[in-house]
């Protein structure tokens, strides 16, 4: 294949990628069709008459093949119609504020994520085997075998039952942006961050624990080199890469994460939405929800990979050293 040689080593991944997006968007249109419960019934409740649920059902367009709907579904995939949900809302505008409110709380927990993770990553391996690597290692140990609902429970314990200085909801006033309310963010961020940043760093102090005992690091050293200029010419080089990969890894995690979250905190994003329309049956917003979860992941896996060859000069010149 020619072309660039980001290019040659990205189009198989984006390629795997678009066909692993359709065939999700087929499973889960699929999928969701096959689940127990009928929106129409849903909607008109016990009591509505035949001729009722099979008017709402020709309105709706259920009365129709699968695999007729699915086309018709796709098709308005690439004009941004999502369909409507049972209660008769275009799903378009009911996922607008919160795939937005969803996009915040993730941005915020992997713009703290990085720093930190980069920092006592480093530090715990500058000081491997000292105090301080074993206080950072068990602590990241510790965290990452805990589920966000522990935390996110231990957090509500601590910050807004014992000491009252956080809601425990994150509840808020019909339209409004969580910015303006930024106190509802605090523990939610909190508990998709603890458990990825405890990810972050072990894996980070794994990398750099290894590049630091390299023979490349220990001749800088020997030639009399100081600590910073080791991290800046040999231990970031190496670490950056395995780092920005396993950042963005984890935000596909906050993806998950967030679901749990959103409804422990009864916050206003798309996890909070999918609990709920799983709950009443309404399945145009399952499979639009679904689907948006997916692609999302999906596009985080492709900027690791981005992220790996622009920081990567072997292959981003394509030259092998």
């Amino acid at each position: 294949m020619t072309g660039h040689p980001v290019l040659r080593r990205l189009a198989p991944r984006l390629g795997t990628s678009l066909g692993l997006l359709v065939l999700l968007s087929f499973l889960v249109y699929v999928g969701v069709e096959a689940l127990p419960g009928d929106p129409v019934t849903s909607r008109l409740g016990p009591t509505a008459t035949p001729e009722r649920v099979a008017e709402l059902r020709a309105h709706l367009g259920l009365d129709r093949p699968v695999l007729v709907r699915y086309g018709e579904w796709v098709a308005g995939l690439f004009h941004g119609d999502l369909g409507r949900s049972a209660t008769g809302q275009p799903v378009t505008a009911m996922l607008s504020d919160r795939v937005g409110n969803s996009a915040l709380l993730a941005g915020i927990a992997i713009g703290l994520l990085a720093p930190l993770s980069l920092g006592l990553g480093l530090w715990a391996a500058w000081r491997r085997g000292r105090g301080a690597d074993r206080v950072i290692s068990g602590g990241a140990l510790l965290l990452v075998s805990v589920p966000e609902f522990v935390v996110a429970g231990a957090l509500v314990l601590l910050f807004a039952v014992t000491l009252r200085l956080l809601p425990a909801v994150s509840l808020l006033p019909v339209g409004a942006s969580p910015l303006s309310h930024p106190e509802v963010l605090v523990l939610p961020v909190l508990s998709l961050l603890f458990v990825g940043l405890a990810y972050a760093t072990r894996v980070i102090r794994a990398s750099a624990a290894a590049t630091l005992t390299g023979g490349h690091v220990e001749f800088l050293r020997l030639s009399g080199a100081p600590g910073a200029t080791l991290l800046r010419r040999a231990v970031l080089p190496a670490v950056l890469p395995v780092a920005v990969q396993v950042w963005l890894v984890t935000g596909v995690g906050f993806v998950g994460g967030a679901v749990l979250v959103e409804k422990v905190f009864g916050y206003p994003g798309i996890g909070e939405l999918l609990v709920a329309s799983v709950r009443t049956g309404d399945l145009p917003v399952v499979q639009a929800l679904v689907l948006v979860l997916g692609a999302a992941m999906l596009a985080a896996l492709v900027l690791a990979d981005l992220a790996v060859v622009l920081l990567t000069p072997r292959l981003r010149t394509g030259v092998a050293r």
